[in-house]
């Protein structure tokens, strides 16, 4: 064997028989230190360098580096090794060479196969050996054990601590955030001293990220002004615009006057319905058009478009379009692009007005005339038609119905805060039908004596759903209960392509206000009462299993069928 040994030594370098040998003498004190219950080595006796070696020599048997890995190790070692230690290591090597058994040559040897073995890995674990003798620190005054770095200290920490939710890790944000803010408002800042600028863009960004306060807060945009703190404000409703005040709506040069006017019409309420807000919105639009002016170098239509635009959008911040006047402003849009270009701006002007006057004629007058003549033959003597809120095709029905000498009563069926039936019956009795007006809290009671329901309509989902004025989805339960039929009356252009099944997807909220009837209400004063705020939805979703058939001009359908309607409209002409 010393002669093998010599002949590897020849042809290798200086440092890896120096490795060879530290593995040799490791293998020995591993066999040692496996045979007796306590170590082999002289612990108490060893000198801080001679047991930084050891921890070191012991990563290599585990690791199983290669001889290249043990070479830098060891370099680093010298590095960190007081000068006087390196004599003593080396003596003793010496001395143990000839103590070598031969089982400690098949371990050295074994090391070597698993050197061999390990080859192109190396250079990995030679960068792990190395951060490992970095973080190694020699103690002078006693041979305890070399110790890991704070890195490593803190990494198993870590691992001790359990690991959190994003819940838990949210809440316990929440926590702290809560407990800084009530921090803040417990200091007293002088008059006349503004908070610190480092606050101020602080105040946003926790508002935006904090989900508590997302749902307790509420934008300017999103709440009246009318409310004096944003904690009454349910998460769930959160989304939904409130009404806004009339003060909100400032004098913009770049809109018309008709269209500014509309839009506080809009605001007060004083044009309500579907069918009015969109001839309202029509003729305004018309107005537009009229008092248009192209600029100079610039086309026709895109600027009309552009115009149009900015105009639909000041009506949508006084209150949200309804869906009568999105599917005009659509196919006013539509027009637009299939102007030609080789026609003088007053014929183009021409043009635009007679479409606007031909929409009304169709699809609202015409419309309505198709639909009270489908609806005419339903109605015979001792009819008793029950209908609710206030509908402008559903008294036309009456009135037509009227002409016809048919025999005939109407129930009315109103709900506050809008009180809306009380206009419709207003309009019934001028005209010489005889009405019953009952609340709805009332419906089950008159409902046994009513032959048809007649419903009106905001819009028909494209999912078959109707949304309607508030309540009309509890006069359709009740109706169904009673096994009346329920016709919901409906023109084609109040379809829509949206999907919903719920009156909190989407909807409309009006001022709250209008739930205090007067000074005895309990509501009275509802501002002053902490994490209070009425809420006024103004449409609700009625399914389709409630609704009988749909009637339009295009025929008496189901619900189902306003998928089709949406596909073919095109095509008929409308």
């Amino acid at each position: 064997m010393p002669g093998t040994q010599d002949a590897v030594a020849s042809e290798k370098t200086r440092d890896q028989v120096m490795a060879e040998r530290e593995a040799k003498k490791l293998a020995k004190q591993a066999k040692k230190q496996n045979k007796a219950p306590t170590p082999a080595f002289p612990a108490a006796s060893a000198t801080p360098a001679t047991k930084i070696i050891t921890e070191v020599e012991q990563t290599t048997i585990t690791t199983k580096l290669t001889t290249t890995t043990t070479t830098k190790a060891q370099e680093k070692v010298d590095s960190l090794t007081p000068k006087t230690a390196p004599p003593a290591v080396v003596n003793g090597k010496d001395a143990e060479a000839g103590e070598k058994s031969r089982e400690q040559i098949k371990a050295d040897r074994e090391a070597k196969k698993a050197a061999k073995k390990a080859g192109k890995g190396a250079g990995a674990k030679v960068e792990a050996t190395t951060q490992q003798l970095t973080d190694l620190k020699v103690s002078d005054k006693a041979p305890a054990p070399a110790k890991i770095a704070p890195p490593a200290t803190e990494n198993d920490q870590e691992k001790k601590k359990p690991a959190l939710s994003k819940a838990e890790r949210r809440a316990i944000q929440e926590a702290q955030r809560a407990a800084k803010a009530q921090g803040q408002a417990k200091k007293p800042q002088p008059a006349g001293q503004a908070p610190p600028p480092s606050a101020a863009p602080k105040e946003p960004k926790r508002e935006s990220v904090s989900p508590t306060k997302a749902a307790t807060s509420s934008s300017p945009s999103k709440c009246p002004a009318s409310t004096p703190s944003g904690d009454c404000r349910v998460k769930l409703f959160n989304h939904l615009v409130c009404a806004k005040e009339d003060s909100h709506f400032i004098n913009d040069p770049l809109v018309h006057p008709s269209i500014a006017r509309l839009g506080v019409q809009y605001a007060k309420r004083t044009v309500v319905g579907s069918n009015a807000r969109c001839i309202a919105f029509l003729h305004a639009l018309r107005q537009v058009v009229h008092d248009f002016e192209t600029p100079a170098k610039k086309e026709f239509g895109r600027s009309l478009d552009a115009a149009v635009k900015h105009h639909v959008d000041h009506l949508h911040k006084c209150r949200p379009l309804a869906v009568s006047v999105s599917n005009a402003y659509k196919q006013f849009k539509n027009q637009l692009t299939q102007l030609p270009a080789d026609i003088p701006e007053t014929e183009l002007k021409e043009l635009l007005g007679h479409f606007i006057d031909t929409y009304i004629e169709n699809q609202i007058g015409k419309a309505a005339q198709a639909i009270s003549g489908f609806l005419q033959e339903k109605i015979t003597d001792g009819d008793v038609l029950l209908t609710f809120a206030c509908s402008s095709l559903i008294q036309f029905i009456c009135e037509e119905a009227k002409r016809r000498k048919v025999a005939f009563r109407v129930i009315v069926v109103d709900s506050r805060p809008g009180c809306e039936g009380q206009e419709m019956l207003r309009r019934l009795h001028a005209y010489g039908i005889p009405c019953t007006y009952v609340l709805i809290n009332a419906v089950g009671y008159v409902m046994a004596e009513a032959t048809k329901v007649l419903l009106g309509a905001h819009a028909l989902l494209a999912n078959g759903y109707v949304m309607a004025r508030t309540g009309t989805a509890q006069v359709a339960l009740v109706a169904n209960a009673h096994n009346v039929p329920v016709l919901v009356c409906c023109e084609t252009h109040k379809f829509s392509e949206r999907f919903q099944t719920d009156a909190i997807v989407y909807n409309e909220l009006s001022d709250p206000n209008q739930l205090v009837r007067g000074d005895k209400c309990q509501l009275n004063n509802w501002k002053a009462k902490g994490k209070l705020m009425p809420l006024n939805l103004n449409y609700d979703i009625t399914p389709p299993e409630l609704v009988s058939a749909v009637v339009t001009e295009v025929a008496i359908l189901p619900c189902t069928s306003v998928p089709v309607i949406l596909r073919i409209k095109p095509d008929i002409g409308y």
